[in-house]
């Protein structure tokens, strides 16, 4: 009976009406609201400014629509020549902190990123599903380039401002916005170590202005970069499945990907991340 309940819990909850809601804690009522978290965070190094972020976020400080996931359709053809489809959920915007009066999207090295999303149950994307995502996006917006500063925080901010102004109260899956951090079998056969792969910001016509690259040190990071969580169980067919196992089954990976090597499933990073010095 209790076996019965959970599957029926499952079922409900999971995906009515095309969306997913992801557990986070409630946002505390002293956490900082974006403005405040810029402000502390301009003169940051990147490390305190990630660990800053992580924390934020951990402990729920993020837009309570973040949470509501949007279900993105797949399809591929199987290794055997089968057609196959699936159903992702992916964050609504990219990873944003603050409340909801108050909030910014947040750059984070690969590190941070995939902290916070091992803590949601989530994934980073693959190069497919980036292009997926703009493909059902509500709001397909045009890439904002910045050229002066590109990597310091208030940059950062500034950028999010900018988009802001350009979505006018838009509301729906955003896409056109940032270039993803993803996840990539590029990573692991670059000869260099310590490497993030970036790709994506679609021009209005479909094009990424970003290829698939791995020329960034992991700690790099700048205004143009964004973090897409993706719930880490998918429905395959009527099958709810983890995303590893996607990736690692032969019949199934190019649901998610379609590069060479699929076998970069996470960025590694060391935990707990240090408290920023406050």
């Amino acid at each position: 009976m209790k076996h019965l309940f959970y599957l029926l819990l499952l079922f409900f909850c999971s995906c009515a009406g095309g969306h997913k809601r992801i557990p986070v804690p409630a946002r505390p009522a002293a956490a900082l609201p974006a403005s405040a978290f810029y402000k502390q965070a301009a003169a940051y190094t990147w490390q305190q400014r990630d660990s800053l972020a992580v924390r934020e976020l951990l402990a729920g400080n993020m837009p309570a629509f973040l949470s509501r996931f949007v279900a993105v359709p797949l399809t591929a053809v199987s290794a055997s020549g089968k057609p196959i489809k699936a159903t992702v959920y992916v964050s609504p915007d990219y990873l944003s902190l603050g409340s909801d009066q108050d909030w910014a999207r947040i750059p984070l090295t690969p590190m941070a990123a995939q902290q916070v999303a091992d803590n949601l149950d989530c994934f980073l994307p693959t190069r497919k599903l980036v292009d997926a995502v703009y493909r059902h996006a509500a709001v397909k917006l045009e890439p904002l380039p910045l050229y002066a500063l590109r990597d310091s925080t208030p940059t950062f901010y500034q950028h999010h401002l900018m988009i802001e102004g350009q979505r006018q109260g838009r509301k729906g899956l955003i896409a056109g916005i940032k270039k993803d951090i993803v996840i990539s079998g590029k990573i692991s056969r670059d000869a260099r170590p310590d490497r993030v792969a970036i790709y994506g910001w679609h021009l209005p016509g479909g094009k990424p202005i970003q290829p698939l690259y791995t020329g960034h040190v992991n700690w790099y990071v700048d205004y143009s970069h964004g973090i897409r969580l993706v719930y880490r169980r998918m429905k395959v067919g009527s099958k709810w499945l983890d995303y590893s196992q996607v990736l690692q089954d032969p019949e199934l990976q190019a649901l998610l990907c379609q590069e060479d090597a699929c076998d970069f499933l996470a960025y590694p990073y060391q935990q707990p991340a240090t408290a920023a010095k406050e």
